[in-house]
This record gives C-alpha cells, structure tokens and sequence, in this order.
C-alpha cells in the first residue's frame, strides 16, 4: 500500500507511521509542519516521493531534504496519488487538505476532526465531486464505523460515543483553580497538549458528537455520551429493538488507525455510506491482550463541564456556530496553558463568543471569515477578561 501522511511529526501520524512500518507499506509523501529534525528521521527511513513543510521553515527544508521534492502546500500533498491518506493535521489547517484530498479522488483516513465539526456539508461535497472516500480515525468513530457494519441506518436508535471522564471525572468539584499540569494528565490516553485539555473540559467530546452526527447522517438528539473510565468500550450503537452493540479493545491509537487506512479505499462517499473492510495482520501484538476487569458506565455532569452542553448548541444551530465555538476554543485552550485565564474560563469564553456568532449561511468563504473572527473576538476576551 502506497500511503500519504499528512501531519507526520503529530501524535496520530507518528503512531500511523507505525502502523506503516509494521505493514511493511510505502510511504509516498510526507507532509508536517515545523519539527524538521523529526521530518529528516522520517524522511530517512522512509524515502518519501514528496515532502510539505510550513512555509515559515521552506528555506531551511529546501537546504535539508536535497535530494526530495520539497513543497510548502499541504493541500498539493494530499493529493499526489496515494492508495490512502492519513490526514492527521490538527485544526482547521487541516481542512483544506481535506477538501483537496477528496476532490482528487483518494481514500482519507481522517483525524481532522475540525473538518466534519465545522464543515459536514462542504467536505461530502467534496466528495462527491471528485470521487473521494472517507473514514474517521478517532477511537470512537471508528468504533461506530464497525458497530454499523453490515447493518441498516434506519435501524438505529442512537449512537453511543464513550469518553474518559479526564482527569477530573472524580474531583474535584470545584474546578475554578486547577492547574495546566493537573489538566494534562490524562488518565488513559497519551495525547497533543490541545486535545488532551479537551478531553479535560469535555470539549473534545462535543467536538466527536458533532462530527459522528456529520459522518453518519444522524440528527444530534441520536447521538450520546456515556463516561466510561476504563476506556476499553470505545463507542456502541443502540438499535430500535433494544439491542446493543460495542466496538472494545486496547487503549491504543495504533488499532484504529490501522482499520481506517484498510477501510479508507472502501470508505464513505456521505453519510452513513458504512462499507467495512477487510482486516490486516496483528497491530502492535495486542492478540494477547487479556478479556478481564470490571467495567463502569455513567452519565457526563453537564454542570461541571459545560463544554459538552455547548458543543450541543453549536451542532444543534448549525451554520457558522461550529466554526465559530471550534476557533474560541482554539484561542481558549492555549490561554489556559500559559496561564492567562482559568480552567473553567475556558467554556465561559467559547458561551461569549457563541452568544456573537451570527446565524449566516456555511460556505468556504463564510467559514474562513467567521474563524477568522471568532479567533480574533476571543483573544480580546481572554486579555480583556472573560465574564459569565
């Protein structure tokens, strides 16, 4: 298998990478964005055809990578000619080699959530015009994706997405003075700093409600959380008569990464368009992994992480809401790190800016503006001080 990586110095390409060093597969192209020293090991052991870097540090790849064709356009990267795409470039940079990825006609493996959060009908467009074919990377999607294999759409009566709980499931109740280092310790999974205060606040599942309704054409009431500390149950499907059914296994990213890049030439051209695939070779020796423990399910707190409930309303509004709550965030969480504003600040200021959001119509112009401007109206918040 020929394989494109886009974000390939990131947590998800590196593991993809993985997954392709395992396999034995080809890598065709590479792209990242600043981390050169990492993109020269890559492109050592490697070999791409091609590889993309941020234009900040072009100069400089030119210089280092002499013998490789060196580009400075994600978007031109995804799509050279690949049997799959790994598109692990976090927030709306990501979209645009989504969109260039799809209309070129490849097989996306699709980690960018940003792209179903804030433009569902933009990227099955996409789609559909150049013959493109998806399936998502996260853990829970890609649960769902199994789940719904070989069954019918209109048979279900709800999508299950687990989450964690972060590491604030338990304690404390008031949230006001945790700290950035109390926030990134994520108690199951190893991730970027972004998400993985996130995963903290909840935000990070309200972004996966968004895109699981998006990717399978269900409406937001139809589409659930469930907090599951263990993290082994990763998402299930409840069916109209009462039945259901789980996607489980090892907390390792690694496993469905390797399923989307099998599925992707197979994947979905809209939503809900569940193909399933055709499984490779043992990922990572988790064949031995023990069948054993106990398992516990409860209901997310909405009042102490109110960034679910948000996400909700932006999905729920539609249009520009998603974009305009996906860019606050990305200005809110950073500010939390450096210590510019408090944890629980974080959904105070994305409620500000959601509150500012006009209802226009989602194209690609609108999108880019509305981004651009919520980016902007959050950043004065956080150095203006944010209020309830």
């Amino acid at each position: 298998m020929k394989v494109t990586v886009l974000g390939s110095t990131g947590s998800i390409g590196t593991q993809a990478l993985d997954v392709v060093r395992e396999r034995g597969w080809t890598v065709s192209v590479l792209a990242a964005g600043r981390n050169l020293d990492l993109l020269e090991a890559q492109a050592r052991e490697f070999s791409p055809e091609l590889i993309s870097v941020d234009l900040s540090v072009y100069a400089e790849a030119r210089e280092r990578f002499s013998t490789v064709k060196v580009i400075a356009d994600p978007g031109e990267a995804a799509a050279q000619p690949a049997d799959v795409v790994v598109n692990a470039m976090s927030g709306l940079p990501g979209l645009s080699p989504t969109r260039a990825a799809l209309e070129a006609g490849q097989a996306v493996a699709l980690a960018t959530k940003e792209a179903m959060v804030t433009a569902a009908g933009l990227i099955w467009a996409a789609a559909a015009q150049g013959g493109g074919r998806l399936v998502p990377v996260d853990s829970e999607h890609t649960g769902i994706y199994q789940c719904l294999t070989g069954e019918h759409l209109e048979d279900v009566a709800e999508l299950i997405l687990t989450a964690s709980g972060g590491p604030f499931r338990d304690g404390p109740a008031d949230l006001s003075r945790v700290t950035p280092a109390q926030a990134l310790k994520h108690p199951s999974w190893s991730m970027g700093q972004k998400i993985t205060i996130d995963s903290a606040t909840l935000m990070n599942k309200g972004l996966e409600v968004m895109e699981c309704a998006s990717l399978y054409g269900l409406p937001l009431s139809q589409v659930g959380v469930v907090v599951h500390p263990q993290s082994v149950v990763h998402a299930a499907v409840r069916f109209r008569d009462g039945s259901l059914k789980a996607q489980f296994g090892p907390t390792d990213m690694r496993l469905p990464i390797a399923y989307a890049m099998d599925a992707a030439p197979s994947g979905m051209q809209r939503p809900g368009d569940v193909r399933g695939a055709r499984r490779g070779t043992e990922v990572a020796g988790h064949l031995g992994w023990p069948l054993d423990g106990s398992w516990e399910f409860r209901k997310p707190d909405i009042t102490r992480f109110p960034a679910l409930g948000l996400a909700y309303r932006a999905g729920e509004a539609g249009g520009l809401l998603p974009t305009a709550l996906n860019a606050a965030d990305e200005v809110a969480v950073p500010a939390f790190l450096a210590g510019e504003i408090g944890f629980m600040e974080i959904p105070k200021l994305i409620e500000r800016v959601l509150d500012e959001t006009p209802h226009d119509t989602l194209t690609w112009d609108s999108l880019e503006q509305t981004s651009a401007w919520a980016t902007q109206r959050a950043r004065e918040l956080v150095q203006s001080g944010v209020q309830a």
